[in-house]
C-alpha cells in the first residue's frame, strides 16, 4: 500500500542494557544520530521479527490491543476512548509489527492503518491475516496525507527507538485531524536507572537517570545493530509539547495479579515495585 492507494494522506523491547545482541554484538553508551538509528532498528526487527513473534505471540494475540508487558489491556483502558466511539474512525497504527492492535480496532469498526520499518514484521502481520492496510514506512517521514486520521497509537512502537522524537511527534500531528488523539507507550524512563534483571538483581539503582546517552550494540566495524534512545519523564512531556501535542494523562500501568510472566526485564517482582511502561495520552486542539 502506498499513499496514493490512502486516500485520506513501528513493539515491546527491553529497557536499558538489555541483551538483544547477537553473538559477536559489543553492548555500549555512545550518541547515535537518526540515520544510523533509523538503519539499525530496521535490521534488527527483521532479523528478529521471527524469534520475537514466537516468543510473544500468545501473549500479544492476533487481534488483541496491549500497551505493555504489564498487560494493559484497551478494550478496559479505553485510551483511545470508549470502545463504541471508534466506529468509522480512521486510525494509524505506528511501530505495529504484525498489526495486532489494528486487529483489534478492526473488530471495533475502525479504518485502521498499521505501519512499521521492518518487512519482516508485516509479513507476520500478513501471515496472520490479509484484511489490515500495511504501510513499510519511518515514523519520521510518514507517507499520508495531512489530516489523514482521526486518531494515531502506539504500543512501545518507533518513539523508543528514533534519535529525533519531536520530529514524529509533529509527523504524528500533521496526519492527525483537529481534536485527534495520540497515544503511544514507552518503556518507563526510570527503567533506565536499573540492570535489565527481572530478579533481585535488577532492582537496584546502577546508572544516572540522566543520562541520555543512546543505548547501542555495534558490530566489530563499529556499526549499530540495535539502538534505543533514553529520554526521561520531563524530556518526553517536553517532547510531546514541542511536537504541538497537549498531553491530557500519563498512565503508569501497575502490575495485575494475573500476570505472571517475565518478559525480558520485566517481571511481577519489579512490576510491584517500580512501574516499568509509561503510556502517554495526547491531543492535536
Amino acid at each position: 500500500m502506498n499513499q496514493e492507494d490512502y486516500a485520506p494522506e513501528d513493539a515491546y523491547e527491553a529497557d536499558s542494557g538489555s541483551s538483544h545482541d547477537s553473538d559477536d554484538a559489543e553492548a555500549t553508551r555512545r550518541d547515535a544520530g537518526e540515520a544510523e538509528s533509523s538503519r539499525a532498528s530496521r535490521g534488527w526487527w527483521d532479523r528478529n521479527a521471527d524469534e520475537y513473534q514466537n516468543e510473544h505471540g500468545a501473549f500479544l494475540g492476533d487481534d488483541r490491543f496491549v500497551w505493555g508487558p504489564e498487560g494493559l489491556d484497551e478494550a478496559q483502558a479505553a485510551l483511545l476512548g470508549p470502545a463504541a466511539s471508534l466506529k468509522d474512525k480512521d486510525v494509524l497504527e505506528i511501530g505495529a509489527g504484525a498489526a495486532q492492535c489494528s486487529r483489534w480496532l478492526a473488530a471495533q469498526g475502525a479504518r485502521p492503518v498499521a505501519l512499521d520499518l521492518s518487512h519482516r514484521q508485516l509479513q507476520h502481520a500478513l501471515r496472520i491475516g490479509d484484511d489490515i492496510p500495511l504501510v513499510e514506512a519511518d515514523a519520521g517521514r510518514l507517507p499520508f496525507r495531512d489530516g489523514s486520521f482521526d486518531l494515531a497509537c502506539s504500543a512501545y512502537g518507533a518513539v523508543p527507538f528514533v534519535a529525533d522524537p519531536v520530529n514524529v511527534m509533529r509527523e504524528v500531528r500533521r496526519v492527525l485531524r483537529p481534536g485527534g488523539r495520540w497515544v503511544f507507550s514507552v518503556t518507563h524512563p526510570i527503567r533506565w536507572a536499573f540492570p535489565d534483571e527481572p530478579g533481585p538483581e535488577g532492582l537496584s539503582v546502577s546508572a544516572s537517570y540522566f543520562d541520555r546517552t543512546p543505548y547501542v550494540e555495534q558490530d566489530e566495524q563499529g556499526r549499530a545493530v540495535y539502538v534505543e534512545h533514553h529520554r526521561t519523564i520531563g524530556d518526553r512531556v517536553r517532547d510531546v509539547v514541542a511536537g504541538g501535542f497537549r498531553l491530557v494523562d500519563l498512565v503508569e500501568p501497575e502490575w495485575p495479579e494475573w500476570n505472571s510472566q517475565e518478559w525480558g526485564g520485566w517481571s511481577p517482582l519489579r512490576g510491584n515495585l517500580i512501574p516499568g511502561t509509561a503510556v502517554f495520552v495526547c491531543v492535536r486542539d
